[in-house]
């Protein structure tokens, strides 16, 4: 393939690219958006694979068709309610993949260069293996928390921030070191900083706790893109630095939009956050004090039969449940009756950004009844019944009256105001950020114990029962009106 032509497939390739990013914006576009994905990603592979520079296929095939295959298997065995960890560890394979592209390059024999432009060729290797290893080992992190590997509660070591100063630092000494030395004489100052920045992902990571895991996804991604934009720079790749900087620029905006609606501030959140104690108490040490009302299955069928409007605010144990199928059929059920159904999704919901609306979306839940947290908030007042499934730090009213809480200041679904509150929880344990939820003890809470679609599944058959039973008794009921009744119940009717 011609230069003039592997740049046009690029051309072509990118432009899919952004329109991939403008589908997946929106629920109703975004498989649309994938399959712009999927193409510009076919178009960048082959005209790659396709170009002068390649020249030994079988090399190039021994790696992409093992990794394909692998990721195909992969791909679709993972469980929806692992996304988040398949996310994770997918962005510590880019980190990895830019510190082994930085350190190749450095160690092949270069073309001629003049001092400025290996000045900056050196550059461009130094600053890629760092953000790699920072990328790799933060993944691998998350991964391991989000997988349960590694406990969520946030290590904090003393001088943290002076330890990550200093992690710093010395990374930028080693940085002077290579690039003022003999070419290949600088391989121990990139490994020793590629070390070190490794310890760093580690330990940034390990200092933020479980409610920030979602920002720490997108910021993940965000790196995940600035290493493979590094990697570009080092390989002369347009479009791999066009891909690398829309994946980080989307993800550091995204990162951004997320902690705004968590109320918190971005480099607090990078440096260590939310969940610095993890036990069931209040920061003061007192425990909440009252009463929790239990709910049954049949109380629960009771107060949906009577509503006339509902509105479900899913989290991480629905997902854990999976029990999205069973929630798609329970809103069917209920909008037949002529009840009002709503879902309520808040920003950090799930693991990972957008995790909710992916779940619901693969439950084939209209999509516009699916309304994000400042939509909905103000509708709460003028709700019947709220079902709330297997969330918890995103439902605290804590965050807005307890100023000492761990979790003070970020916006909550404001689930509380409703008529009747039904949590669905296996036990009262303190959800991810390890605060305890005064939620449970109001007066107009529920509180429904167990395993969240067992649950659902006997209130989805009760209710099923329920309307074969009312349709028998109107049908005998039918039955025995005399004709002339029936005559005069039709006419009425019309």
């Amino acid at each position: 393939m011609s230069n003039n032509l592997l740049t046009v497939a690029y051309i072509v390739a990118s432009a899919l690219f952004i329109l991939s990013l403008g589908g997946l914006s929106n629920q109703e576009t975004a498989r649309q958006g994938n399959v712009y994905g999927i193409v510009g990603m076919l178009i960048a592979l082959v005209a790659t694979a396709l170009s002068l520079d390649v020249t030994t296929y079988g090399v190039l095939a021994s790696v992409v068709i093992p990794g394909a295959v692998i990721g195909a298997i992969v791909a679709s065995r993972v469980a929806m309610t692992s996304m988040p960890e398949l996310v994770a560890i997918l962005h510590s394979f880019v980190g990895m993949a830019a510190v082994l592209v930085g350190i190749a390059n450095y160690l092949q024999e270069s073309i001629e260069l003049t001092p400025v432009e290996s000045t900056i060729h050196e550059i461009e290797i130094f600053v890629g293996v760092f953000i790699g290893a920072v990328t790799f080992t933060g993944s691998v992190v998350a991964f391991g928390k989000l997988r349960g590997i590694i406990s969520s509660k946030p290590l904090l070591l003393p001088g943290r921030h002076l330890l990550n100063l200093g992690m710093i630092g010395t990374c930028v000494w080693l940085g002077f070191e290579f690039l003022t030395i003999a070419h290949l004489s600088g391989l121990q100052s990139l490994l020793g900083m590629f070390a070190i920045a490794s310890v760093l992902g580690i330990h940034l990571v390990m200092a933020i706790g479980g409610a920030d895991m979602p920002v720490v996804i997108s910021m993940l991604n965000s790196y995940s893109g600035w290493a493979a934009a590094a990697a570009g720079f080092m390989l002369s790749n347009d479009l791999l630095i066009i891909t690398g900087a829309l994946v980080g620029s989307s993800g550091a905006i995204l990162s951004y939009i997320m902690c705004k609606a968590m109320n918190r501030s971005f480099l607090s959140v990078i440096l260590g956050g939310f969940g610095e104690q993890t036990s069931a108490a209040t920061p003061s040490g007192e425990k909440f004090e009252g009463n929790v009302t239990t709910a049954t299955i049949a109380d629960t069928v009771q107060l949906l039969q009577n509503a006339k409007s509902v509105i479900v605010v899913p989290g991480y144990g629905m997902a854990v449940a999976q029990a999205q199928h069973t929630v798609s059929e329970l809103t069917k059920l209920l909008r037949d009756r002529g009840v009002q159904v709503r879902f309520g999704i808040h920003p950090v919901a799930g693991r990972m950004p957008g995790h909710m609306n992916v779940l619901l979306a693969e439950a084939h839940v209209p999509y516009d009844i699916v309304l994000e947290m400042d939509e909905i908030n103000e509708d709460f007042p003028k709700t019947d019944v709220v079902l709330v499934i297997g969330a918890n730090d995103t439902v605290n009213p804590s965050a807005l009256e307890d100023p000492q809480s761990l979790i003070a200041g970020m916006p909550v679904l404001e689930v509380w105001k409703a008529g009747t509150v039904v949590v669905m929880k296996r036990s009262m344990a303190s959800g991810y950020a390890g605060v305890e939820n005064p939620l449970f003890y109001k007066d107009n809470t529920r509180m429904l114990f167990g395993d969240a679609k067992k649950n659902l599944d006997a209130i989805v058959a009760k209710l099923v029962q329920l309307s074969e039973a009312s349709v028998e008794l109107r049908q005998l009921a039918f039955d025995h009106v005399p004709v002339t009744g029936r005559v005069l119940n039709l006419l009425h009717e019309s």
